[in-house]
């Protein structure tokens, strides 16, 4: 591959469904136990240190099940068509 060719990436949207769901899961547990929700994912996400997620009601082990790349995937989509 040539280095002026963009590499695409397909996300499934089955996994978007998922993803949907494990993050309210993951955003319930950690304002349940006081974290601001958004600082403890930006945390995860820049560092990939799973303990920025509560283990409460199994939320860090939750969120591990599915890749953070993935979990981007889904965030910034529902971000951007929220723009258009």
């Amino acid at each position: 591959m040539l280095d002026s060719e963009t590499t695409r990436f397909n996300f499934s949207a089955d996994k978007s469904a998922n993803v949907r769901e494990l993050m309210t899961y993951v955003l319930d547990a950690l304002k349940e136990k006081g974290y601001n929700p958004i600082n403890q994912l930006v945390g995860y996400f820049i560092s990939g240190d799973p303990t920025y997620i509560t283990n409460y009601k199994g939320a860090r082990g939750i969120i591990r099940r599915i890749e953070r790349d993935e979990l981007l995937e889904v965030i910034i989509n529902e971000y951007c068509s929220r723009l258009r």
